[in-house]
């Protein structure tokens, strides 16, 4: 894909967003799909009471593709107190890069900067005065909740996982919901299983950064047309290599700077995936709970399935 042709398919969908949300709602981004009584109609759909976590556990190691790996040690009890009497506690500290390449995350809309802006035409420098405020994590520090929905892009061509560089196109979610029963609709969170983390396991990790299975832009049309809310994948949403010449992360930059779409990265999408098959339904009740980091671009984050 040239640069012209994405700048093109950029316009056409942030014209698109500026044209089915506005007012108030349009801070929230593709979030105003997701009304309250969406919310309540996800709930009412849980039948089997099955709970799921879509988050990875967190690693504490270094890896090919995972050089600025989380830290976390045990700070008490001191060594002092070690077999005294009376009350002690156990304390930890943790710390992590949040956008990196192996852990489980959410971006806010202002993670994402295109051509010198954020979400909405906020300038970069309001990362730094504290502008960017409205469009970060603080947007969703009363959770997601809503229906989730998994498209098993793997499932279909009937492998295990698609290869680092493959694109998943349109039209293969469109085939996704016909061959599992399920189709997408305003307001939903969208998972796509590319079975990224399934290859780690069986291969072993690997530079994710220079080469991973993900959306194709084009398959961004999708979004806007089914108004989805959220994306989540078990990679990082974006083909690497970029399809898109002179453009890294086309698909952030089209999901989140164009639609206002918030995204999951590297989730572990295969425990849901089973669960949805041996049940039958590919739909269910997603709740996402980030950090309250105020004025953050992202956060670790345990979405929930509740089937």
């Amino acid at each position: 894909m040239t640069e012209e042709a994405f700048r093109a398919l950029y316009a056409d969908l942030r014209d698109r967003r500026d044209h089915a949300v506005s007012g108030p709602e349009h801070a929230r981004g593709a979030l105003a799909y997701l009304t309250p009584e969406r919310v309540a109609a996800a709930a009412a759909g849980v039948r089997h009471g099955r709970t799921v976590s879509l988050a990875a556990p967190i690693e504490t190691w270094p890896g090919p593709d995972n050089p600025q790996c989380a830290s976390y040690r045990v700070t008490g009890p001191a060594e002092a107190e070690t077999g005294a009497p009376g009350v002690h506690f156990a304390l930890d500290h943790f710390a992590m890069n949040v956008h990196g390449d192996a852990d489980s995350h959410l971006d806010a809309l202002c993670h994402v900067v295109f051509d010198g802006e954020l979400y909405g035409g906020v300038p970069e420098a309001a990362l730094r005065t504290g502008g960017s405020r409205p469009i970060s994590l603080d947007l969703v520090h009363g959770g997601i909740v809503g229906r989730g929905v998994l498209l098993d892009a793997a499932r279909l061509r009937g492998l295990p996982w698609l290869e680092p560089g493959d694109c998943v196109s349109a039209d293969d979610l469109a085939a996704a919901e016909e061959a599992q029963g399920v189709r997408a609709g305003p307001g939903d969170l969208l998972f796509v299983r590319v079975g990224h983390r399934r290859r780690r396991r069986e291969t072993g990790p690997w530079d994710a950064a220079h080469a991973r299975a993900g959306l194709h832009p084009h398959a961004v049309r999708f979004l806007a047309e089914r108004q989805i809310a959220v994306l989540g994948s078990d990679g990082n949403n974006d083909t690497a290599p970029s399809p898109v010449t002179g453009v890294a992360f086309p698909v952030h930059v089209l999901a989140m700077r164009a639609l206002g779409v918030h995204l999951m990265d590297y989730l572990d999408l295969e425990e849901l995936a089973a669960l949805c098959a041996e049940l039958g339904r590919w739909d269910f009740l997603c709740t996402v709970a980030p950090l309250r980091l105020p004025a953050a671009t992202g956060s670790p984050v345990n979405p929930i399935a509740v089937l």
